[in-house]
């Protein structure tokens, strides 16, 4: 069976991110997308439009001093939804590291990204680390 190209559009977005070519980032982005952050870290809430959703990425990467990763486990997609599963890795100033599960869930209109969800596989552990 043919590989879904909204499992592509995922990928790229991925590679894109983390390659640091945000230019490529935002062109796989609806500009009114929303980015859902759950739990009770500072990172937490929901995000509206690229301007904001970038300034989360930007605080997530300030967290973590950069070292934020993603290895993708696989991606899974149809016409309107994508899920990958991924493993989140991230080291903070102090010492402090964090490798987990995560799944991440995607709505998509025309092979653009217009709303998202992270599920952490341990929601305390994700809200201390990024506390």
């Amino acid at each position: 069976m043919a590989e879904h190209p909204n499992v592509g559009h995922i990928r790229e977005g991925y590679d894109a991110f983390a390659s640091g070519d945000f230019e490529k980032v935002s062109s796989l982005w609806d500009p009114s997308v929303v980015w859902h952050v759950g739990g009770q870290s500072s990172l937490a809430g929901d995000y509206k439009g690229q301007d904001e959703v970038f300034g989360y990425l930007g605080k997530a990467a300030e967290l973590t001093g950069g070292t934020m990763k993603i290895e993708i486990h696989d991606i899974l997609a149809n016409d309107e939804h994508g899920a990958a599963l991924i493993t989140l890795m991230a080291e903070r100033d102090d010492g402090r590291s964090l490798e987990m599960n995560e799944v991440h869930v995607f709505h998509l209109s025309d092979g653009k990204v217009t709303e998202f969800w992270a599920f952490e596989e341990d929601q305390r552990r994700s809200d201390e680390f990024f506390a």
